[in-house]
């Protein structure tokens, strides 16, 4: 009704009486819907009805922290702490201004100033613990929140912030232990027992992770994040039908998701069941066409099917989305030559290297392209490039002794060759399959001959 009252009275320009709590109740509406401007004006207004009001004016310095004007709101809670400096509010408030000014410690003793004097300590440990947080001090951030659990044991938040400082210290079999204890005193905390199930899973203790995630849903049984960790962890235990209908609880509990059904289709993809997959990956694309990875794995089964045409299709589409991704690239360059379109394939690759992908595999594949297609000069410049990384591979001196054979620089042929023979004799076939008119050389054949007698 104040609420109503006070809005008639915008529009008409007629000027009503409100009591103290009905503009702290207005206002206090307005800053949380984000209307800062009625906000203001409630203040404005307030301040002219009640003028000495402690409360009214401590808002008032909240309206200013949402304009980031500090200044104005320091000079206005001093004014405040002469009247009144024994209100916990006071110092709260300046622990605002000091923490969006990134002086976290200074807001800490602000707050354990306003700790000593409020009765509702809480919500002091709360923030005491955010400053902590923002400092990634996570004991002293855990301790107090752990101060807020132990007033109220509903308090989820703070429950979940503990974790989450478990979570950063990598301090797992300590959150476990907590967890547990928590849970003995609160079975039937849902939240208590996904978050002990997390623990499980990131640990690799899958049945018990299971176990965790089976009593949250049997505790709530719409408890969405509660069935999706729960076929995560099916998933890992290679339960994949299991996981399939968990996963598609989900989906009835609320929208579907992109996720889910990429997830589904993989589930159905590793059953074998490609038709199956395919059909969820199409769902998932459908319903985020902007999800690259829908589309890559698309390509993949396809790829697996060999159907090459269709692979491309989807793999473009997956570009499209993020050209700055290399492992598309390289999907990319592997699909076309299957399909036998090699100046594709050289793109890919050559992108992947723009990428920094400067993979032993991407140097390999680009300079086999490259020869196949004649394009020896630019092959042997690559290759050059990949010797700099990748010092004694026999991948990378086999192709330079066929390069250089192919330039009639024997002698450097010879040496490459040497060197490939010594870290791989096994890896010559090389040199027939990419250098056929080389490897029928008589002192090539010979020399072949001769280092394997020699190292039998």
């Amino acid at each position: 009704m104040s609420l109503l009252k006070f809005e008639s009275m915008l529009k008409t320009n007629s000027v009503f009486f409100f009591d103290l709590v009905e503009f702290e109740e207005i206002i206090i509406h307005y800053l949380d819907v984000g209307k800062i401007a009625l906000a203001k004006k409630a203040i404005k207004l307030g301040l002219e009805q009640h003028p000495a009001s402690i409360d009214l004016k401590l808002l008032k310095v909240e309206l200013h922290l949402c304009d980031n004007e500090f200044d104005e709101a320091s000079k206005l809670l001093k004014r405040i702490e002469m009247v009144a400096p024994n209100n916990d509010e006071v110092f709260i408030q300046k622990a605002a201004i000091a923490s969006k000014k990134g002086a976290h410690k200074q807001a800490i003793i602000q707050l354990q100033k306003a700790l000593d004097l409020t009765d509702d300590k809480l919500d002091v440990w709360s923030l005491i613990g955010m400053e902590y947080l923002y400092l990634d001090d996570f004991e002293n951030a855990r301790l107090n929140f752990a101060k807020c659990i132990d007033v109220d044991f509903e308090d989820y938040s703070a429950l979940y912030n503990i974790v989450y400082c478990f979570d950063m210290e990598q301090q797992h079999e300590m959150a476990i232990d907590y967890l547990n204890i928590y849970i003995n005193a609160n079975p039937y905390c849902e939240v208590a027992w996904h978050q002990l199930g997390r623990q499980y899973f990131i640990l690799k203790m899958y049945k018990e992770a299971l176990t965790s995630f089976d009593y949250a849903v049997l505790i709530d049984e719409s408890f969405i994040g509660g069935y999706l960790e729960k076929a995560k962890t099916l998933e890992q235990l290679g339960n994949f039908e299991d996981a399939i209908d968990n996963y598609l609880i989900t989906i009835e509990l609320d929208d579907p998701t992109a996720y889910v059904y990429t997830r589904v289709g993989e589930c159905y993809e590793k059953l074998g069941k490609f038709d199956a997959a395919i059909s969820y990956y199409k769902k998932a694309v459908h319903e985020d066409p902007l999800l690259d990875k829908g589309w890559v794995l698309l390509a993949n089964l396809y790829y697996e099917k060999e159907n090459y045409q269709k692979a491309t299709y989807y793999i473009s589409k997956a570009l499209k989305i993020d050209d700055d991704n290399s492992l598309h690239w390289k999907h990319y360059a592997e699909i076309n030559l299957k399909l036998s379109f090699f100046e594709e394939a050289v793109t890919g690759f050559k992108e992947c290297l723009k990428l920094n992908d400067n993979s032993l595999e991407i140097y390999i594949g680009l300079v086999d392209v490259l020869i196949f297609l004649g394009e020896f000069d630019e092959a042997f410049q690559i290759v050059l490039q990949a010797q700099k990384i990748f010092k004694n591979f026999a991948e990378v001196e086999y192709r330079l002794a066929g390069l250089f054979y192919l330039f009639n620089k024997e002698k450097h042929g010879f040496s490459h060759l040497i060197n490939g023979l010594k870290i791989d004799y096994d890896y010559n076939y090389i040199l027939k399959e990419l250098f056929p008119t080389v490897s029928e050389k008589k002192k090539i054949k010979s020399l072949l001959k001769n280092f394997k007698k020699a190292t039998e």
